[in-house]
């Protein structure tokens, strides 16, 4: 678990990351490399969790490559499939990260929301509900890696 107090916001309890994983994880079905060690170091502290409607094709890939495995989206109402996942986990414990707009209403759920630009770009759904925005998939895991970082970047 990641607990921080973010003053004027209170305190959070992280227990899970839901991460989407095309666009977020991984390009063109593709995971970016180096991410399963980052993703590992961080299985300690946080349940990790990938959910995927696999654009590509490529997912039992990645998730031997993680170690994990995924959740599945079944196409058409993507968005509030990805929100009630976060939901039966009990948003208030949860990190989410994405970067399409399938990945809106999760961001907007969980306790903590992070949108990411990535090659694919950031829809401005996500923009929109995230609590931050980073550059890259590296930068957001940095941010559970040292979570005083999200304090200095939510507090009021």
């Amino acid at each position: 678990m990641i607990e921080l107090n973010v003053p004027g916001r209170g305190t959070l309890r992280l227990e899970h990351l839901v991460c989407d994983v095309n666009g977020t994880l991984a390009v063109d079905g593709i995971l970016h490399e180096g991410l399963p060690r980052v993703i590992n170091n961080l299985q300690d502290r946080l349940k990790v969790h990938l959910l995927t409607a696999d654009t590509h094709g490529r997912q039992a890939i990645i998730d031997q490559q993680l170690g994990l495995q995924a959740q599945k989206v079944q196409p058409g109402r993507e968005a509030e499939q990805k929100a009630e996942f976060v939901q039966q986990l009990g948003a208030a414990q949860v990190v989410a990260i994405g970067q399409g707009a399938n990945d809106a209403a999760m961001l907007e759920a969980a306790a903590l929301g992070i949108g990411i630009l990535s090659s694919e770009g950031l829809a401005r759904q996500a923009l929109l509900a995230a609590d931050i925005v980073v550059p890259d998939i590296f930068a957001a895991l940095q941010l559970l890696e040292k979570p005083l970082r999200i304090v200095a970047t939510l507090r009021k």
